[in-house]
């Protein structure tokens, strides 16, 4: 499953176990589920179904005489144990059946369960047309993971009981069913189609799946077996633009992972409001209907590409190979979205993988650093949806790409191969993985796993280096600055780790050649002295980017100024740029901008930018003016949001022909119209009029409607910079309404918590009556985005209506989000406007400063020519 996230602002390494958290474990097992038969017949126009779930149970033991399911509101009419009836208790959450005959270990009992639903609030979903969507398509679908099951059938739902299944239903015409499996019969009944679904391979009820809708079908093929796409009739040269390369990545991850795509299809089926990116429902996928590209964004969006190849992915990491517990979600979370690395490479070479890494790696070090901390693998929750979270997927990424490393190639893949095919159609726990590795290469991998998987957090490195010309030794020194002096236990906080050190010498008709050498990095502070023939030209730290870490670069200048020149590893260069900003000055300027212009790698241009902006120098507006010609439009993006950190005339002169004229990425167009807005909406000398800006964002707003809206919602996130005007709010209020179209409505409701920091006691007050009007919808994404908003306020009145939605939300993962914003605002209710106006009078400061840096910069280097 791919997620949407929330972050909480920065507090460094709060608890991840909330009030209420507990120890999970499986239930007790009364016996193997060895099939799951549901057969149902859809009331679409009254969202509701009535029908039977059948499940041959083979019991583990004699004398067993109750039994029970989940089951959550839910109509249960009746309950039969092998055609007799039997007593029941039902209190809305759990189904109590009290056996007529207790079991016989081993004789498999038949449990038949009619029941009906009638506006079921989750598992399963009617999207139909209404009032303020009247073109919105008819469609049902489900969603399991985590315990969504139960809703809408009952069931042992936890993911360690691994069942065949078969769905029948019926549906009105023109509707199609999708479900796992194959087809075994259709049949028509007057109005109505009845189809018949067989999954013969053992999964868990959280992949079964049921998708209906009046759907346009695009046929493919890998070996013979049926690749189909699912899409709204008419977006067909999307879904092929969209999912065309599945066929060719169901080739690759069967030759990586060793076991051939084990199912008899592969279905993706793109649905309308689908709460989170994608589902991997065995055989059958569900995605959101936002992930098809047109032309235009295909240009510069990989991330359907990288969706596809996550949860297809899973129909090996999840679905073949089960997890025992939701504690142990990492073992596929984290190779799923590692599968989204390898595809990388594969499709796009080691630079373009390497890169994605770093933003997986960035991706959970802001949510260890914002957010909270936690073991990888842990079972203490309120519920288990908490734990798919950054630390699951992107964490749980890097910890495979080190696995990768500490083997080698060769090993790392056989180690693969053995856990897949040892653990096919069975469940797993992260042990077995261990095991796995263990058994292919001999290798004990647990004290990489003690430090990464079963306790929180990751090294934070800073690396010194100098040169003693006359005993020609390298010194380089590594602090891990995680381990605080004075804690009780410093060695708890230490990494213990193997790490390559490179000293680089420049080479003009080749490569830089690199003398390598392995060091163990363990104590709180360590020198390591290199004798060395000559002095390296630049230092490489932790070569290949292996570990998951963060790392200060405390080089001198001449030495960053080669590594961001001249080092092979992309991701070493832009930890030269990072600490070449830091430093500062015009030297740094220069040898940034020359990277703009020249690095090979746009990754590498693309972070050159935005440490360009940090600069506070005004040279450093000259060099990024000349990345807004960039081929690559990422590039021209982040020289675009660099102009926004700057808030200048010439920044905003500079972007105003993009917004005025467009780009051919979407992105660009929408961060270049945000930008302006943060430019007028900042405290700089010079700014553009306000009035000028909103009624240009206003004009944008009204003609430039399109793809999953993404320009329009950046001239709302541009209207949600200027905290001052009340026409800027009364814009992003209007779009805050029913009949907006969705991705734009949900950007205008984020944005009333970014404009409200800087509005006055009246206004204030309208964003919060709206938002609390808002929190009464029970879509999940607008309750994600409500308490965006109120997160971000700094007023006490915004925590009552976090609390309300806390307390009515019967979605865990909005209740969480609602608790922490409410800390959030805790911790901020204490700004005034004195505070405000101190902050805009720093700003001012800052950018005087500036000027009088950039003039003594520009004196001294005339001086010294």
């Amino acid at each position: 499953m791919l997620q949407f996230y929330f972050d909480t602002d920065n507090n460094r390494h709060r608890p991840f176990e909330l009030p209420g958290a507990k120890p999970h474990y499986n239930p007790d097992r009364p016996g193997q589920v060895e099939h799951i038969f549901l057969n149902l017949n859809l009331d679409i126009p009254n969202k509701s179904y009535q029908g039977s779930c059948i499940i041959q149970l083979k019991p583990i033991r004699n004398g067993i005489e109750r039994l029970t399911l989940d089951a959550v509101d839910l109509n249960i009419q009746s309950v039969h144990v092998d055609e007799t009836p039997q007593a029941f208790e039902y209190d809305g959450s759990q189904l109590q059946i009290q056996l007529a005959s207790p079991t016989v270990a081993s004789q498999v009992i038949k449990i038949a369960i009619a029941y009906a639903a009638e506006q079921p609030q989750r598992g399963i979903y009617f999207i139909t047309s209404e009032q303020h969507y009247p073109n919105k398509p008819t469609q049902v679908w489900t969603q399991g993971e985590d315990e969504d099951s139960r809703f809408w059938f009952p069931c042992f739902d936890y993911p360690g009981q691994l069942s065949t299944s078969e769905i029948r239903v019926r549906v009105p015409k023109p509707y199609t069913a999708i479900s796992n499996g194959t087809l075994i019969d259709t049949a028509e009944d007057g109005d109505t189609k009845i189809y018949h679904w067989l999954q013969e391979q053992v999964h868990p009820t959280y992949l079964m799946t049921l998708a209906v809708g009046d759907f346009a079908e695009i046929q493919d093929e890998w070996n013979g077996k049926p690749v189909t796409y699912y899409v709204e009739k008419g977006r067909e040269a999307d879904a092929r633009r969209s999912m065309g390369k599945t066929p060719r990545m169901i080739e690759f991850f069967s030759e990586k992972y060793g076991y051939p795509y084990p199912y008899p299809k592969y279905a993706q089926v793109c649905v309308d409001d689908f709460i989170f990116g994608g589902m991997e429902n065995t055989s059958t996928t569900l995605l959101t209907d936002r992930c098809l590209l047109d032309e235009r964004a295909a240009l510069d969006n990989r991330n359907t590409e990288s969706l596809v190849a996550h949860e297809l992915a899973h129909q090996w990491f999840g679905d073949l190979v089960v997890i025992k517990h939701w504690s142990h979600a990492w073992i596929k979370e984290g190779m799923a979205s590692y599968s989204e690395v390898m595809w990388t490479e594969h499709e796009y070479g080691a630079q373009e993988a390497a890169y994605y890494r770093l933003l997986e790696a960035r991706s959970y070090l802001a949510e260890d650093s914002s957010r909270y901390r936690r073991p990888i693998v842990t079972h203490v929750y309120r519920e288990a949806i908490e734990l798919y979270d950054r630390h699951l997927y992107e964490k749980g990424s890097c910890v495979y790409h080190m696995i990768r490393a500490e083997l080698g190639e060769e090993l790392f893949w056989q180690a693969i191969h053995m856990f897949v095919g040892d653990n096919a159609h069975k469940t797993v726990e992260t042990i077995d993985l261990l095991r796995a590795i263990e058994k292919a290469s001999g290798r004990n991998l647990l004290f990489l796993f003690d430090q990464y998987v079963y306790r929180g957090g990751h090294p934070d490195f800073k690396v010194a280096y100098t040169w003693d010309g006359d005993s020609k030794l390298a010194k380089v020194t590594v602090t891990q600055t995680q381990a605080k002096e004075g804690s009780n236990d410093i060695s708890n906080d230490l990494f213990d780790l193997k790490i390559a050190i490179a000293f680089g010498y420049l080479n003009n008709e080749s490569p830089s050649e690199l003398k390598i050498f392995t060091v163990r990095v363990h104590e709180k502070e360590q020198s390591f002295y290199f004798p060395l023939a000559q002095k390296p030209e630049f230092v490489s730290f932790d070569v290949g980017n292996n570990y998951l870490k963060t790392v200060t670069l405390e080089y001198p200048l001449p030495e960053l100024k080669a590594q961001l020149e001249c080092d092979p590893d992309p991701i070493s260069r832009i930890y030269a740029a990072e600490a070449l900003a830091k430093k500062g000055g015009l030297e740094a300027v220069k040898a940034l901008s020359q990277a703009l212009k020249q690095d090979s790698f746009w990754g590498v241009r693309a972070e050159v930018a935005k440490q360009l902006a940090q600069v506070k120098l005004d040279q450093a507006f000259a060099g990024l003016v000349t990345g807004l010609e960039d081929d690559h439009p990422l590039v021209r993006r982040a020289v675009v949001e660099a102009f926004a950190d700057i808030k200048t005339r010439e920044s905003y002169r500079a972007i105003k022909p993009l917004v005025e004229n467009g780009d051919p990425s979407y992105y660009v167009e929408a961060s270049a119209i945000k930008a302006i807005g943060a430019i007028a909406g900042g405290t700089v000398d010079g700014k553009p009029k306000e009035e000028k800006v909103v009624k240009l964002l206003k004009s944008i707003l009204e003609q430039r409607s399109g793809w999953n809206e993404v320009v329009r919602a950046g001239a709302i996130a541009g209207l949600s910079q200027m905290k001052t005007s009340d026409a800027a709010l009364d814009l992003i209020l209007e779009y805050t309404k029913l009949g907006i179209p969705q991705a734009l409505r949900l950007s205008a409701i984020h944005a009333l918590g970014t404009i409200s920091t800087g509005l006055n006691a009246v206004n204030l007050e309208r964003v919060l009556q709206q938002l609390e009007e808002l929190s009464r919808e029970s879509f999940f994404l607008t309750q994600v985005a409500v308490v965006s908003a109120l997160g971000q306020m700094e007023t006490p009145k915004a925590i009552g209506i976090l609390q309300s939605l806390a307390n009515q939300t019967p979605d865990g993962r909005v209740r969480r989000m609602a608790e922490e914003a409410v800390s959030r605002v805790q911790s901020t209710v204490g700004t005034d406007q004195g505070v405000k106006q101190l902050r805009e009078e720093l700003d001012v400061l800052k950018q005087q400063n500036q000027e009088l840096r950039s003039r003594l910069e520009s004196l001294e280097a005339k001086s010294s020519q």
